[in-house]
This record gives structure tokens, C-alpha cells and sequence, in this order.
């Protein structure tokens, strides 16, 4: 007997194309919306108020524009691939530049290649943004298994070594055999993944506002000032008060995949609050931080390809396999792990971020480390222009 095992290696091209039902199913569930009574003087202290919710949900019922998002989506060159059984989409925008280096760009949670969409334009075409054309780079923004338009049909996709392997061979499908690497959260986790597997392919990588780990002690303030002292006591208190979606996510995503599927408002308050949380302090609203369009497009996308339940599963199986990682190789205050030989990397933290350099790089594995004091989370969003400085300059020096 013989058995097909061909591997279907191909790259098809993609074109977002919800289907009006889906649109009309959207707009009545948010008039149908039960809404929770709000009890006064609370704010924010316990969640997103319901008036604020209620306006922002029917913005995005009556004045948000998918149709126009998704017209400016698909400007995109966009494409899928399958690696080890998995749909991989992704968008590779070409620079005319003939020096161009690829890069690689991974967004993280709870978000989507939208993200990169204001720095796009300044990485593919730098001299058009006041740049130099040694800048140029050919963007590959994929969508991680379980988020945006690569939804998942099995389990295992949360192992951040699989997703990495994943996007190594998409870049080796697109003819590039060595590039630059850049993520955010999720995405930093995938790009130092990349630079462990594939280190003599990985240029050299940058990432931003990497964290301590949140179920691990709390950060010791002695011998901390300034900024890093600062971001060590926001951590300490994010610690004990702001962790509530990760527990559930990495206990129980299953129990929470109902809400997020079934509801669009639960969906929307679940992403609003880390764009309240995360983004620059002196910020007061999401919308003053970022746009809020450009937002409402990246809830959407979660809410019509329901990927809000495999993203939480993602992070399920993600913490899992750090605590298997741990338990294998021990921890780093226990002598049992050697500080894995890595790419150049370069880490941009902004205003909002809860990065203490001595906590997250204790063998001083970070080329380079620049801290800024505006923006947060979602600096692709909230300050693009600083963002893309950063990575030109870092990347400048590794050729």
C-alpha cells in the first residue's frame, strides 16, 4: 500500500471577504446587547464601565466602517501557506529598494498584524518618510496560529518553538534565507524563539517591552532608581492587581471562549481594557492612544474569525509549555540553565511597559536597550514614528 505524504508546500494568494450576514449577525447582536448595571464612583477600578462600553459599542455598530478596513486590508499583498498542517496567513509588502533586507514582524495578544499597519509605509519606503534608503526592508507580518486570518484546527499551536519553526520555513518559502526579525509580546516571544532555532538565519532581532514573569516573585526594589525602579513597582502592583485575564486564559480558556464567541461587547471589553491598561499613562482612553478605527478593525477580526477562544488556548498552551521548559532545564536562580547563545537584539521600552532590564536580561544577553517616555504596549499604534527610529537604528548596525 502506498500513502501520499506530499507536503503542500504552496503560497496562495488571500482576500478578506466577510460575508454581509456576518456583518448584519454583528450589528444586531450589538443592539441586542443585555448591558450589566453599573454601580457609580466605580471606574475603572474594577473593569470597563458600562457607559464607556455602551459608546464605543455603538460606534462600531453605527459609525465603524469594515468595509472600508477591509478594502485598506486588502491593499495588502496577502497570502496563505500550510507548515506542519496549519494555514499560516500572512501580508509581504516589497520594497523598491534594491538593498532591502526581509523582516520579519510579529504582532502579539491581544492584537493582529493590523498593528503594524502606520509602519509599513516607513520601514518598505523609508526615503518617502525621512529615511535613507539602506533602510529598506521587505515586510512579512504573519498572523500566529490561533489569531487573526490563521485560525487553528488542532491543539499545539501555543508551543511558541512550533510557531517559530512555522515562520522560519514561510520565510524559506519566500526565498529568504537569512533576515531581520522584530516582535511585541507574543511576537518577542516567537523572535527569541527564532533566534534559539534558527540563529544562523536570524540577522539580528528587536523587540519591545519584554516583561518579568507575572506568576514569578515579586521584583526586589533594592538597587533600583529612577525609571527602572518605577517600572519594577508598576510590575509588583500589575502583579497583585492585573493579571485576572492571564489566570483564566492559562487555566480555563475553554470557560472563556464562550463569551468571547457568543458576544461581541464581551469580546470588545476583553481586547478595550488592555488598550486602557497598557498603553501610554498619560493617555485616559484607548482612543486617546490609539485610533480608534484602527482598533475597532482589530476586534473585528477576532470577533469574525472567532479567534478570540484559540487565542486564549494559545496562551493556555503557552504557559504550559514554560512550565514544562522550567521543570526541564531549571530555573535560572537554580544554576540549571545556561543562557542560550542569541542574535543581536535590540529592546525598545516605552512609557507603559513594566520591562526592568536587571529582571528580564540578568546575563546581559540585549545588545542594546533604549527606554522612552511616551507610548506603551502597542507602540506600533500609539507611536509609530519612535518605534521605526528604533528599529532603523538598531538594524543599521547588523548587516
Amino acid at each position: 500500500m502506498t500513502t501520499n505524504t506530499a507536503v503542500d508546500s504552496r503560497i496562495r494568494p488571500f482576500r478578506i471577504d466577510v460575508p454581509q450576514a456576518e456583518l448584519d449577525d454583528l450589528r444586531a447582536r450589538l443592539a441586542n446587547t443585555r448591558w450589566p448595571r453599573e454601580l457609580p464612583g466605580l471606574g475603572w477600578s474594577r473593569g470597563v464601565p458600562t457607559s464607556y462600553l455602551q459608546r464605543i459599542a455603538e460606534y462600531w455598530q453605527n459609525t465603524y466602517d469594515w468595509r472600508k478596513a477591509e478594502a485598506r486590508l486588502n491593499e495588502l499583498p496577502q497570502f496563505v501557506t500550510e507548515v506542519d498542517g496549519q494555514s499560516i496567513h500572512f501580508a509581504h509588502v516589497q520594497s523598491k529598494e534594491p538593498t532591502a533586507r526581509p523582516m520579519l514582524m510579529v504582532h502579539g495578544w491581544p492584537s493582529s498584524y493590523t498593528e503594524f499597519l502606520r509602519v509599513i509605509g516607513p520601514l518598505t519606503d523609508p526615503v518617502a518618510h525621512g529615511g535613507k534608503a539602506e533602510d529598506a526592508v521587505h515586510l512579512v507580518l504573519p498572523s500566529i496560529p490561533g489569531y487573526g486570518f490563521s485560525p487553528v484546527t488542532e491543539a499545539g499551536w501555543g508551543n511558541l518553538f512550533r510557531v517559530a519553526g512555522a515562520f522560519a520555513e514561510v520565510m524559506t518559502r519566500l526565498g529568504y534565507e537569512r533576515f531581520l526579525a522584530q516582535g511585541t509580546d507574543v511576537g518577542s516571544g516567537v523572535v527569541g524563539m527564532l533566534g534559539m532555532i534558527a540563529a544562523g538565519r536570524v540577522i539580528a532581532a528587536h523587540i519591545n517591552g519584554p516583561a518579568p514573569f507575572p506568576f514569578g516573585p515579586e521584583l526586589s526594589l533594592g538597587g533600583l532608581e529612577g525609571s527602572q525602579r518605577e517600572r519594577a513597582e508598576r510590575f509588583n502592583a500589575w502583579r497583585e492587581d492585573g493579571v485576572g485575564y492571564l489566570s483564566i486564559q492559562a487555566t480555563r480558556p475553554q470557560t472563556l471562549a464562550y463569551g468571547l464567541t457568543d458576544s461581541p461587547v464581551a469580546q470588545l471589553a476583553w481586547i478595550i481594557e488592555k488598550f486602557k491598561e497598557w498603553t501610554d499613562p498619560e493617555r485616559e482612553l484607548p482612543e486617546d492612544a490609539v485610533d480608534l478605527d484602527q482598533l475597532l478593525t482589530n476586534v473585528s477580526i477576532y470577533w469574525f474569525n472567532q479567534v478570540g477562544a484559540s487565542a486564549a488556548h494559545s496562551v493556555y498552551e503557552g504557559m504550559q509549555a514554560y512550565r514544562e521548559f522550567v521543570t526541564k532545564s531549571g530555573e535560572p536562580s537554580n544554576g540549571g540553565w545556561e543562557a542560550p547563545q542569541l542574535p543581536p537584539t535590540g529592546v525598545a521600552v516605552f512609557a507603559a511597559d513594566m520591562s526592568v532590564r536587571r529582571d528580564v536580561d540578568p546575563y546581559g544577553a540585549y545588545t542594546s536597550w533604549n527606554e522612552y517616555d511616551a507610548g506603551g504596549h502597542f507602540p506600533a499604534m500609539e507611536v509609530p514614528d519612535v518605534l521605526v527610529n528604533d528599529i532603523r537604528t538598531f538594524f543599521r548596525d547588523h548587516r
